[in-house]
């Protein structure tokens, strides 16, 4: 398993650090812990707390022991990159903000990639004990039972989901004329401030579609996953097919993806 890897078989391992790792994150939810902000020009509101490098501590020494020659990439730390055609996209806290705030809405996110393609992925949400996991070429799964996307067929039934980035005050690229645009088309929109769980539902229907600007491969790598797993599709938002690495991101149940697109690029 540690040379050639089965995503299949690895798995079981994800889920086991995916919810120690969330147990981690629950351990200073509405208790103390230290908010830092981080040293960009978002600073102000982009932060981070004991539970996200708790989180991530955890989750990279089991992954060091376990597979001690992948690489590793994730939010809160610079690691080396051995080169391995294997690596590890981690986010320990995705919406720190919200669990900042004491608000339920945040995730534990962990993606395996195999040059750069998802082969698994799983995102874990410890308030409600909730995980979402995905296989390529397998299929998607809640809590072990096999899902899909949501049947809605047209934008004004369909509940949307949308974020907007760190530095919105000071870049013109900030999803707020996108945003103005779709709220007058759907039946409603969602704004959850975590990705990975925006993309996880709508891998389960919850949600029918989901867009956003400036993302990081860590924000999305394993909640892409699951939306294709789950009959779902992915573009950038300009429609075209893309990787973890993009800087826009459309997911959707298939069925209302171009619509959404021509609303997103004004060509409605």
């Amino acid at each position: 398993m540690k040379c050639g890897v089965n995503p299949k078989d690895v798995l079981p391992f994800m889920n086991k650090i995916s919810e120690a790792a969330g147990k981690k994150v629950m351990s200073y939810y509405r208790g103390e812990f230290t908010i830092d902000r981080k040293d960009t020009r978002a600073g102000a509101i982009d932060i981070v707390t004991d539970a996200d490098r708790a989180s991530e501590d955890l989750i990279v020494e089991a992954l060091t022991k376990e597979f001690p020659d992948h690489d590793i990439l994730t939010e809160e730390r610079s690691i080396d990159l051995k080169g391995s055609q294997y690596m590890w996209v981690i986010d320990p806290l995705d919406g720190t903000v919200n669990f900042a705030h004491g608000y339920p809405f945040f995730s534990v996110s962990l993606a395996l990639t195999d040059n750069g393609i998802p082969i698994a992925g799983i995102v874990y949400d410890p308030i409600h004990a909730e995980t979402f996991s995905a296989i390529r070429c397998h299929g998607t799964f809640f809590n072990g039972n096999l899902i899909k996307v949501s049947q809605a067929d047209n934008l004004s039934s369909s509940i949307i989901a949308t974020g907007f980035p760190y530095d919105r005050a000071f870049s013109p690229e900030n999803n707020v004329a996108e945003f103005s645009r779709v709220i007058t088309k759907i039946q409603g929109i969602r704004r959850g401030g975590s990705a990975a769980m925006d993309l996880a539902y709508v891998a389960c229907g919850r949600l029918d579609g989901f867009w956003e600007l400036k993302l990081k491969p860590w924000d999305m790598a394993a909640g892409m996953l699951l939306v294709v797993e789950a009959c779902g599709r992915i573009t950038n938002r300009n429609g075209d097919e893309t990787a973890i690495e993009t800087d826009s991101i459309v997911a959707t149940n298939g069925l209302i993806h171009q619509e959404l697109i021509d609303l997103l690029s004004n060509n409605e």
